[in-house]
């Protein structure tokens, strides 16, 4: 009977949906990463907290999606600016997090702002259609219904928000049989080839969008969960008076998306040469938890 009644909400839902809507959804994200995670096991504590407070603005971060039928512009909440933080892991880490994302559902195209190293990128990429499974099970997020779904998805292996620490007893034998290996943090954490993400979409809101990259589902994904991190909207507004137009960004230098992961992992190289034989204290100390 719960269920009946559920699908007969939605069925009205969607019949009083105008086509021509146009709406906002904002994104609380956060990453979850312990201290103890954090550098060497010889790391003074106060230095670990130093650390994660560094890293906080790319860790915690809210997001607004300006949606229509088609299109949708994806950015971060405008805030006041802070202290510029540096440090390799922060930069490596800032190099795969999205500035203002456009999506076309029509045209299956997606163009994203990136900076990187000091220098403004344009990606042109298609949408990735990731193969989600509709799962059964359903829940409430505020006057939503939302249902489950998940898929597979593929990772870069420079995106070292994804970084994992390695299992120790195996990283003890890599450190045998490879005697130039050195303790720097970035040999002892792996980036995974795929991950699992679990969305929670609404048929009350029939837009196959979400937050970032993300769309494909039949209504708007309220909630996303991969690894360590959680992607919670918390409130919608439809039809707002005052709204972010929805144009497609032009700034930056244009490039593909495997040309961007090209230029990163170049300068992520010749980055970690650098850095080799030097005191790694400080930002640059990082492992990824499990």
């Amino acid at each position: 009977m719960k269920t009946l009644s559920t699908l007969i909400f939605i069925m009205l839902s969607l019949i009083s949906y105008a086509q021509d809507v146009i709406g906002q959804a904002f994104y609380e994200s956060k990453t979850i990463v312990k201290t103890g995670e954090i550098g060497r096991k010889d790391m003074d504590e106060n230095m670990r907290k130093m650390i994660a407070e560094r890293m906080k603005d790319h860790l915690e971060k809210t997001y607004v999606l300006t949606f229509n039928e088609d299109e949708s512009i994806y950015k971060e909440e405008e805030k006041l600016e802070t202290e510029s933080k540096g440090g390799m892991m922060n930069i490596m880490i800032g190099s795969f997090s999205p500035g203002i994302q456009y999506k076309n559902l029509k045209t299956n195209q997606i163009l994203e702002e990136r900076e990187f190293y000091g220098k403004q990128f344009l990606i042109q990429d298609t949408i990735t259609n990731l193969e989600w499974t509709l799962e059964k099970e359903s829940k409430q997020i505020g006057q939503y219904i939302v249902f489950k779904a998940t898929a597979l998805k593929s990772i870069d292996d420079n995106d070292m928000s994804m970084a994992r620490r390695r299992d120790a007893a195996k990283e003890k034998e890599e450190v045998v049989k490879d005697s130039t290996k050195t303790d720097a943090p970035l040999n002892n954490v792996k980036v995974p080839k795929e991950m699992i993400v679990t969305a929670w979409y609404t048929p009350q809101i029939p837009i196959n969008n979400g937050p970032g990259e993300y769309s494909g589902l039949p209504g708007l994904i309220l909630e996303l969960n991969f690894y360590r991190t959680r992607i919670l909207c918390s409130k919608i507004v439809m039809n707002p008076k005052e709204t972010t137009a929805i144009k497609a960004p032009k700034k930056g230098k244009e490039v593909n998306r495997a040309e961007y992961n090209k230029i990163v992992k170049v300068k992520i190289k010749e980055m970690r040469e650098n850095n080799k034989g030097r005191d790694r204290k400080g930002d640059a100390h990082f492992r990824g938890g499990n």
